[in-house]
């Protein structure tokens, strides 16, 4: 039986981050936790764009997908309508039109759509980390 040291290591470099990552997962709070999940979903979008650029059809669709998940089984998901009212409400239409442009992006190999995405995320999370620094000060 052989294998090569640059697979033993890609397996134990993967191990080693996915043990980060629940690390972080377990100890933050839930302020940090939707950090996390726009970080995620901001990476996810920039792997996209560059397996789209590099004609990678499938690697691209798992990384919308990796997105998509994110924005509707984390950020959407996160919502609470109740406790958050109208704002919540508008959030969750956000969310569903940033999935629509993910959709579009993966159907269409639109990178338009995908910048758009990206963008409003990024929108999201600056006020959504402004929002931890005023509550941390």
């Amino acid at each position: 039986m052989t294998y090569s040291r640059g697979a033993a290591y890609g397996k134990g470099a993967d191990a080693y981050a996915r043990v980060g990552v629940e690390s972080g997962v377990m100890s933050a709070n839930p302020h940090q936790l939707i950090n996390m999940l726009f970080d995620g979903a901001n990476a996810s979008i920039r792997a996209a764009r560059i397996h789209m650029q590099a004609g990678n059809t499938v690697e691209k669709g798992k990384s919308i997908s990796k997105a998509l998940d994110i924005v509707n089984n984390g950020l959407l998901a996160a919502l609470d309508r109740e406790k958050g009212g109208e704002i919540a409400e508008r959030l969750g239409s956000l969310y569903d039109y940033i999935a629509r442009l993910l959709l579009t992006a993966n159907l269409r190999n639109d990178e338009e759509s995908l910048d758009s995405a990206e963008s409003l995320l990024g929108e999201i999370a600056s006020a959504w980390r402004e929002i931890g620094q005023q509550q941390s000060a």
